[in-house]
């Protein structure tokens, strides 16, 4: 049985989980501001253990995905396609091109995604006072979740951009220009200063945020469902962490994927082929079809479930450590 994280998490007060329906009204419980610092680490840690796994599992489908999405029509036939391809030309390795960024980004993107989650919840709570359920509502948790989506975008947006300019060099036959992060961020900045950095930004919004409402609300009744009624809503064993998790993950991804494919066009394309997000979407619907808007989706399908379940278990086993250990 292995503890779940995502309570207990402000710096000053532990709450009961609201999504238990046999669980007693909300009480708050002072704890000491030392002790919560502790707590607030060990979150971060594991959520950074979970990150890295999620990525460990899943960038090779990534990487597949984002090649699919970015290359000109005739290219590849097909998700089989560009792993042939891709390990014929550059090898094993090749389906890890780009990996770094996420590597780099995946801890505070975590740790920020998951804090920004409980505090949109305590949010809610505090617009309501006159609420009559303690539970929040599903449509309450795709809220708190679409707000958690808004800081994390500001580290995941330019983590997005430096990925995607590695994962879809090479193709079509030609050889990689920029090698590693540090080049390719310096190559944006030279190109157009913090805008080229940043660009696609608002793209990685338009899909995170819908993402991550039916992201964490499809975890959070995942979760309940899985619980046996009674039991303590913070006890999950491994089976269900693995089911809650990967549920959120293909959650996430059945609608995450139009803004996908247009922020990875957006921050792949040379300097001035879309004005925006919308031009993009335009021009890619006029050239390829309404359909090219799913572009990636089999390899995005394929990845969310274990990169997620991943993701919760690297959570869930860090956790259980650092608790041993402090």
């Amino acid at each position: 049985m292995v503890r779940l994280i995502f309570q207990n998490r402000d710096i000053l007060y532990a709450q009961t989980d609201p999504l238990q329906s046999d669980a007693p009204a909300a009480e708050e419980t002072r704890l000491n501001p030392k002790n919560a610092a502790v707590e607030q680490a060990k979150s971060f840690i594991s959520g950074g253990f979970g990150g890295v796994s999620a990525v460990l599992v899943g960038h090779p489908f990534d990487l597949t995905k984002t090649r699919l999405q970015t290359a000109a029509p005739g290219v590849y036939t097909g998700a089989v396609d560009v792993v042939k391809k891709t390990v014929a030309r550059d090898g094993v390795t090749g389906l890890y091109r780009g990996m770094v960024p996420p590597l780099l980004g995946v801890t505070p993107i975590f740790a920020i995604s998951f804090w920004a989650y409980d505090a949109s919840k305590k949010i809610i709570f505090a617009l309501t006072p006159n609420r009559t359920s303690e539970q929040l509502s599903i449509g309450e948790l795709a809220a708190a979740g679409f707000m958690s989506a808004v800081p994390t975008t500001l580290v995941a947006g330019p983590v997005e951009r430096a990925k995607v300019m590695l994962q879809v060099q090479g193709q079509g036959g030609s050889g990689p220009k920029l090698n590693g992060v540090t080049e390719v961020v310096r190559h944006l900045y030279k190109e157009g200063g913090l805008r080229s950095v940043f660009r696609g930004t608002g793209a990685t919004l338009a899909r995170d945020g819908p993402g991550s409402a039916a992201y964490f609300a499809a975890y959070e009744v995942t979760k309940k469902l899985l619980t046996p009624k009674g039991a303590d809503p913070s006890q999950l064993n491994l089976g269900a962490v693995i089911m809650a998790g990967g549920t959120a993950g293909v959650a996430m991804w059945a609608i995450a994927i139009p803004p996908d494919v247009l922020k990875s066009r957006l921050q792949s394309a040379p300097e001035g082929t879309y004005a925006g997000f919308m031009d993009c979407a335009r021009k890619t619907i006029a050239a390829d079809g309404i359909g090219a808007l799913w572009k990636g989706f089999g390899p995005a399908m394929s990845r969310a479930f274990p990169a997620n379940a991943a993701t919760f278990l690297g959570v869930e086993v860090s956790r259980q450590l650092l608790d041993k250990l402090f």
